[in-house]
């Protein structure tokens, strides 16, 4: 017999050799019908894996982190499946499950379009039905490559190359049916559990993303345990569609993209008012907070990335160029002319925390394929700060941060924010003792504060362990914008010291941290949250003054001035067109207040107003109308009054 802990404590005895599906039955039949794999010391395994040995076991549901994952990875083997049945000639690269559902990229003889899908989703359909079980085999390297290249799996063939010259000597294969792939697993217990998916897209990817080698086709899906989820996740795919940010960034004269600077956006008037305006309410959160700004270069002596690190950790991400017969890169990232910054000038314990903004334009080189609106830039600007501090400083310093992350969130209309704490990776800088300092002051300080987060192993940076703060936006997709990373290493590499108490040159700690991540992507986010309907104190046009006649036009002018005046942003329109014809156009400009004058507001100094999406509000004195705009905007209230 072997014993079983279960997260509870609990402990489950079964006989050596039971499989997960069985223990899982023994614990309840509603745990045996929703069990997708399990998790057993750490690896998360298929349900018919047998159980040799004690063990500390976690089974994952469709609810579960992880489940989804599973479930996905099921449905792109069922994909390729159904498509090897119709197209033998078709040659299968890689079908990972992502985060918003799943895709295969595949060699076909001739190019696919979306067209073509139905008859693959039918194909589908039948493998679901016959309810195989997907089974694990393990054999060596040589042997699965033999096979591979009997089949003419060319890029699996290559997948097998790569990973023997890394040392592996074995891999798994999982079989299903007559189809059989390379896989790591788990899968599901079987393909009926699939009960609903749809093909959505067909897109052009490069092999391994190398814009150098073969284009595939990248068929993308979704799935999901019933019809209910997958019909509302349709709906929301929909009105995504409507919120696209590219669409009303064009529409609202935001920013464009020219194929003379792929990648590279260019903001318009109204784009940088948006800018400007996030940026500006940033400043002043930061002001109150005590933290100062710099700005340092954009071009840095190629011998400051090697000592940084990036030269060895992320080289193949970043620009260079040459300046008198030396090496230069472009920055990708603000730290290094931080660090070099902090190291000007001899720094008293008096001084930490010391807190350090920068608002650097940075250059990171993405392949073409990846780029997408504001979301994938080549050149963005991140809200960098780095905050110098001693070890007994630590804790507090990321309470504070924390606290400003959740505080600016919510000022934007972000109010549900999920929280990752990221461990040690396999390439990193630093001693075994600096790491388990630098990820318990994390995860300490997370656990004080009563802040729920979800470990995720073996992803910090390279110099040190991470939190990440990912929020949802009202279609509940979530975003990884936020980030706070503990660094002693830098600090080492840089000498950077302090003079403490004793008068002895002590080593500070080194906090980074970014609340928006990127100002450009958050902008894409934010305009996609809101479908370009900012609330008033966001919007790059808070008001228009509309004349109904000639005769107003005067009166309208002298309105305009006075909210202008006032600090609103405000146009007017006095063209010819009737007054609902220029009520529409401003409707259509997303323009938060519309203030209309005619004859009667004109003669009791007063505006018509009419608020967005709340219609006629009233006639209103002028002043009583600035006073509550500005209150409004002040105050940055995300809703207008009704």
């Amino acid at each position: 017999m072997i014993f079983l802990t279960l997260p509870d404590g609990k402990t489950l005895q079964v006989e050596k050799g039971t499989t997960l599906a069985k223990a899982a039955e023994a614990i309840g039949p509603g745990l045996a019908r929703a069990a997708l794999a399990a998790w057993v010391d750490g690896r998360l395994l298929d349900l018919s894996t047998p159980l040799e040995h004690d063990a500390a076991i976690q089974f994952i549901t469709w609810k579960d982190k992880g489940g989804a994952e599973v479930f996905r990875h099921t449905t792109s083997h069922i994909l390729a499946q159904a498509v090897k049945r119709l197209c033998p000639e078709a040659r299968l690269a890689i079908g990972p499950a992502i985060d918003d559902g799943f895709y295969y990229d595949i060699a076909f003889p001739s190019p696919i379009s979306a067209e073509e899908l139905p008859k693959i989703e039918e194909e589908m359909k039948k493998i679901v039905q016959e309810g195989v079980a997907p089974r694990r085999i393990e054999m060596p390297i040589a042997e699965a490559r033999a096979r591979c290249v009997a089949q003419g799996e060319r890029f699996k063939v290559e997948l097998l190359d790569d990973w023997a010259a890394e040392g592996e000597t074995t891999v798994s294969l999982y079989e299903q049916g007559e189809f059989t792939d390379l896989c790591r697993g788990p899968h599901l217990p079987s393909t009926r559990l699939v009960k609903t998916f749809k093909l959505l897209s067909v897109a052009g990817a490069y092999w391994k993303g190398d814009e150098r080698r073969e284009m595939l086709t990248r068929i993308y899906g979704i799935s999901f345990p019933d019809k209910e989820q997958l019909n509302e996740h349709l709906r929301l795919l929909e009105e995504a569609q409507k919120r696209d940010h590219r669409k009303i960034g064009k529409d609202l004269r935001m920013f464009a993209f020219h194929d003379e600077a792929p990648g590279f956006p260019f903001f318009l008037p109204n784009g940088v008012t948006l800018y400007e305006t996030l940026m500006s309410a940033c400043r002043e959160e930061l002001k109150k907070r005590g933290y100062v700004e710099i700005k340092t270069p954009l071009i840095l002596n190629e011998d400051l990335w090697h000592r940084s690190g990036h030269w060895d950790h992320y080289k193949e991400n970043m620009y260079f160029t040459e300046i008198d017969g030396k090496g230069y890169a472009v920055k990708p990232m603000n730290c290094p002319g931080g660090l070099l910054v902090y190291n000007q000038d001899l720094h008293s314990y008096r001084e930490l925390p010391l807190k350090v903004a920068e608002f650097g334009l940075v250059h990171r080189h993405e392949l073409s394929g990846v780029l997408h609106g504001l979301f994938r830039v080549r050149c963005f600007t991140q809200d960098d700060a780095h905050v110098f501090c001693t070890e007994q400083q630590l804790k507090e310093e990321i309470r504070k941060i924390i606290e400003l992350v959740f505080h600016l969130y919510g000022m934007f209309g972000f109010t549900d924010c999920h929280i990752e704490l990221s461990t040690r990776p396999e390439k990193s800088l630093g001693s075994d003792e600096i790491w388990e300092k630098s990820t318990t002051a994390l995860q300490e300080t997370l656990e004080e504060m009563g802040v729920k987060y979800q470990l995720n192993p073996g992803q910090g940076a390279f110099y040190g362990p991470k939190i990440d703060f990912h929020i949802k936006d009202c279609l509940k997709r979530t975003w990884q914008c936020g980030t706070i990373q503990v660094d002693f290493s830098m600090p080492e590499r840089f000498d950077l010291t302090y003079i403490g108490p004793d008068g002895e040159r002590r080593r500070p700690v080194m906090i980074h941290r970014a609340i928006f991540g990127s100002i450009e992507r958050f902008l894409g986010i934010l305009t996609e949250h809101w479908a370009g309907d900012f609330p008033l104190w966001l919007a790059p046009v808070q008001a228009i003054v509309l004349s109904i006649s000639a005769d107003q036009h005067d009166y309208a002018r002298s309105v305009l001035s006075q909210l202008q005046a006032a600090g609103i942003r405000a146009e007017i329109d006095l063209s010819d067109e009737k007054i609902g014809k220029k009520i529409r156009e401003a409707e259509l400009r997303r323009i938060p207040m519309m203030l209309v004058v005619g004859k009667n507001e004109a003669a009791k100094g007063q505006v018509a107003l009419r608020r967005r999406h709340l219609g006629d509000q009233g006639t209103l004195a002028l002043e009583e109308l600035i006073a509550k705009a500005r209150h409004e905007i002040d105050e940055r209230i995300n809703k207008p009054a009704k």
